[in-house]
Formats: C-alpha cells, structure tokens, sequence
C-alpha cells in the first residue's frame, strides 16, 4: 500500500511539473500568434458565436478551408472553450496544446505500464517515461503553441493504451481505442498515415487476443471505420491533394532532372538508366529523408532549423539523454519484455509520413513517434541504474546533477533569450500595430496592410474580434485554381502584396508596411520593433 500511494505522489508530482513547464507565460512566450494560430482561435471564436467557420460553413467536419491549406478541424473545436472562458487571446488559443500535452505525459505512464505489465520494473519504467516527457524540450516546446500535432499524438496514445486495455482486459474499451484513432486523423494531417499503419502493427501483434473477443473487435472495427467514413471522401479530393503536393518529394521536379541529366551523362547508357532509375532516385531521397530525422545532431545537439520547434542551442532532446538513449535501444532489443516491440514499431511508423517532405528533419511531422524516444531513455535509464554495484551514490547523484544543469541551461535560454532571438520567426509586431491601428483608424478611409510578415488578415480579425457575421458580408475573398485562399479586404482594411502608393490619393489612408518599404516622401508616424530592438514594421501616411 504504502509504495502504490509513493507511486501515485511521485505520479502526481511528475504531472504537476508538466503543468507548470506547459502552462508558465503561455500567453507571451512564444512571444506572438503564428497566422495558424491566430486561424485557429478565430475559428474557434466564430464557431462558438453561430457555429460557422470564418468563411461561413456550418459546423465544418471534414476541414477548415482556412488560408486554402484545408485543416483537419479538431483543434478549432478544442479552442471553443477556452476561447468562451478566457476570451480571445493568445493563452485561450494555446490553452488545448498545453492542456493535452500535461495529459500525454498522465497517459504514457498509463500506456508503459500496461506496456510493461509483467515486468517488475514496470512502475519504474511508466514513472521515468512519463518525467522524461514531462521535461522534454520537444514536448514542451510544441505545447506551448497551437500545434495540433501535440493533441494528435495525445489521441494516438490513448488509442494504444486503450487497445491494449482491451485486448488484455476490459473489452469494449477497443471502442475507446477507435475513436481516440480516429479522432488523431481528425486532429493533423500525418496521424492519417501514421495511425493506420500502427493500428495495423497492434492488430498483427495481438491478432489471437483480437480473435478471442471477435465481438467486441469487429463491432470496434466497425464503429471506427463508420466515424472515418467522413473524411474519407476529403482525402480523396483535389483539395486534399494540393497540399501533399506543396510539399511532398515527389512532386520536386528536381529530382527527376537530376536523374535525367545522370543518365544523359552516361550518354543514355542502359545500365545507367538502371541506376539513375527515377523510381530508385525517389526512394534514396525518401531513405535520405527518413534517416534525417534521427540524426544526432537533430535529436541531441541544435534540434530542428525552424526555432518555432527548437530553441537552436539544444536538441529536440537533453544530451544527457545519450548514452540512456543508446541504452535503451541494446536493452530493449536484448530483454524483450512483455509487448516490448511495440515501441520501435511505434517510433519507425511515427517517421514514414515525414519522410514524404522536402524539410527534414521536421520535429513537428515526426510528433506522433513521441513518446517513445523518452520511453526508450527511461528503460536505458533503470538498466544502467540496476548495473551499478558500486558508488551508486556518487554516480546517481553525478547523473541528476547534470540532468539539472541541462534543464536549468534550456529554461533559462527559453525564458531569457529565445523570445529575443526568435520573435520575428512568430510574427511579432502585428499586434502592436493593430492596437495603434485601432486608435487612430477614425481618422482615415482605408487601412492599407502589407502582409510582408503573411497573411495579416486573420491577425485583424483575431485582435479586433471581429463578428464573423460582419466579416463575411463586407470581404473580398479570392481563390486561385489551386484552392489557395487570399482575403484582400474587409471594412476599411486592404491587404496587399504590394503598397501602391497612387490609389485614392483623394483619400485618407494609413499605411501598415515593412519599415525597410517606407517611401522617402512618406510621414512616418510610428515604428513597431521586434523584441531584439529591431523595426519590424511602420505606419505612415502620404
């Protein structure tokens, strides 16, 4: 009794640290709303007013049409809330991240020790997987912003344990475990890869548990295939398409001329068509991609290149995590207990769908394979600790002592500096000259807004919580043969790519532009800096 209530107090303390890592300044670090972020609370805002997207679809399933890239919906549905309670904000629009990612780390102690369930160190296994995520960077950092990603893999594992639960014990919660798949589906565009496939690893691995409750399986199966059928039509459109094609190898046209010129080179040779075979050059770049994303440097030493996944100065993991991390993997392979195999299963499965992409390594694609780099850290970590004989003490203590220094190196770094360095890759800048905008605009006839930092609209609907009903009926909306959606107008507010300076000169207008795009005849009224001092952007009239 008395080591189930440590198990739980340790459980409970290990929560509340994820908490406190996930929920501490949401609202201003990351110092700004992406424009994805910002889509997602006023979508969630419009939803919670009449029950329509921003352009006015009621009750949207299938996606959000969005800026034109059709976004799995759930995280807007998510957001309604929060929104509701906390009002439209940056700490509203975070809040579902954060929120699923404190209930991630819950659920992997969960799902490890039913992993594990046999063994003796199965309380110590869930326990130190759950606090290497709890503190991981990678987690941290992408539930810290509006990411549905993190709420997909959060699905994802409570769609393992419940299987697992299931297949071992309590039947029908296979039910449970469909609808947690499908939802990831719902959730972000790689879970629709990804999740099949491990559902599919599961279904092999247990077929003959599966077999003895036929029943509840086929009913299970049923329900989840009945809850996909919705968005099955979607994934088959040209809508669906056109953003695979924005970014997936195979649609880089450079390959294939490569390929082309290799074979040219070796004057047409047969055996160099052989070799320089575009079927052969795609699945090099597609190996060349995958391995990306487990490269040493990524995952242990800068992280990603996008700082909006990685603080640049440590990887997506501590490099403490090294030699647990190697450990783990011989100990794992070598021991193979219990339902062992399902996390290097999980983690090779979690890569296949961003090894399609042109940027790799991609810590935010590859999210759904989490949690199973801290699952394999913390098994390195108990079986190097049981092989201590001698000096444990003095060992352990050197151990903690620089998990410390590298946590205390991260979160000073990320509280410190990060928001310095980095505020101009988060849009920062729109906010401040919206508010300005809003004091002065009574004053002129148009607001002419140049979308150097991307899409400003979505920021103008967002800080001004416009009514959606109103946006709707007083917009300009185009739409390009590739679904690509662009808003030029709405009220008083033009968006533009280029500022031309000779319209309406019998107007009033205020101009919101680049500050390095500011005309020499021009009166420069204010000046927006990003946090490192920098101008990021200038009002002006002419």
């Amino acid at each position: 009794m008395k080591k189930f209530l440590n198990c739980k107090f340790l459980l409970f303390t290990i929560v509340l640290l994820a908490a406190f890592l996930r929920f501490y300044q949401l609202g201003i670090n990351p110092p700004s709303l992406t424009w994805d972020e910002a889509s997602w609370g006023y979508n969630a805002y419009s939803l919670g007013i009449d029950g329509k997207d921003e352009f006015g679809k009621f009750l949207p399933y299938q996606y959000l049409e969005s800026f034109g890239d059709f976004k799995p919906p759930i995280y807007a549905y998510l957001d309604i809330i929060p929104v509701k309670i906390f009002g439209l904000n940056e700490f509203a629009v975070r809040f579902p991240s954060a929120f699923f990612g404190v209930l991630a780390v819950l659920f992997t102690y969960f799902l490890v020790k039913r992993i594990f369930w046999k063994s003796d160190n199965a309380n110590k296994y869930a326990l130190f997987s759950s606090f290497f995520l709890a503190i991981s960077p990678w987690h941290i950092l992408l539930s810290r912003a509006a990411f549905e990603a993190n709420i997909a893999s959060f699905f994802i594992i409570l769609g393992v344990w419940s299987f697992m639960v299931g297949v071992k014990e309590k039947r029908w919660f296979l039910i449970i475990s469909a609808f947690s798949f499908v939802l990831s589906m719902y959730t972000f565009n790689t879970a629709r890869i990804a999740t099949p496939l491990l559902v599919l690893i599961l279904t092999i691995g247990f077929r003959k548990e599966l077999f003895s409750i036929k029943k509840q399986a086929v009913i299970s199966a049923a329900f989840g295939l009945i809850f996909f059928l919705p968005i099955l039509g979607f994934l088959l459109s040209p809508q669906a398409k056109v953003r695979f094609q924005e970014v997936n190898i195979f649609s880089d046209l450079s390959i294939l001329e490569r390929s082309n010129q290799e074979i040219k080179n070796d004057n047409n040779s047969f055996w160099s068509k052989i070799i320089h075979n575009r079927r052969l050059v795609y699945t090099q770049e597609y190996l060349k991609h995958y391995f990306d994303n487990l490269k040493p440097s990524f995952l242990f030493i800068s992280g990603d290149e996008n700082p909006k996944f990685s603080t640049q100065t440590t990887g997506q993991m501590y490099l403490w995590d090294i030699p647990f991390f190697i450990a783990g993997c011989l100990f794992l392979f070598r021991k193979r207990e219990i339902n062992w195999w399902i996390i290097p299963f999980w983690l090779l499965i979690g890569i296949i769908p961003a090894a399609v992409a042109r940027e790799t390594p991609h810590a935010l694609r590859i999210e759904s394979s989490l949690p199973t780099f801290q699952i394999i850290v913390a098994y390195g970590f108990v079986h190097l600790s049981e092989m201590i004989k001698r000096n444990t003490h003095v060992i352990v203590t050197a151990i903690c002592l620089f998990l410390f220094l590298n946590l205390v190196y991260f979160h000073h770094d990320y509280y410190a500096h990060y928001g310095n360095r980095f505020s101009g890759v988060w849009q920062y800048g729109y906010k401040a000259s919206i508010e300005y905008v809003k004091s002065v605009q009574d004053k002129y006839n148009y607001i002419y807004v140049n979308n150097v930092l991307g899409r400003p609209y979505i920021y103008y609907l967002f800080y001004n919580k416009t009514q959606p009903d109103y946006f709707r009926k007083n917009s300009d909306v185009q739409r390009d043969t590739y679904g690509f959606v662009e808003v030029r107008q709405f009220g008083k507010y033009l968006f533009t790519r280029e500022s031309d300076h000779s319209l309406n000169e019998n107007k009033k207008i205020l101009y919101i532009n680049s500050y390095k795009e500011i005309p020499e005849k021009a009166k420069a009224l204010k000046t927006f800096y990003l946090l490192n001092g920098d101008p990021v952007l200038a009002a002006y009239t002419l």
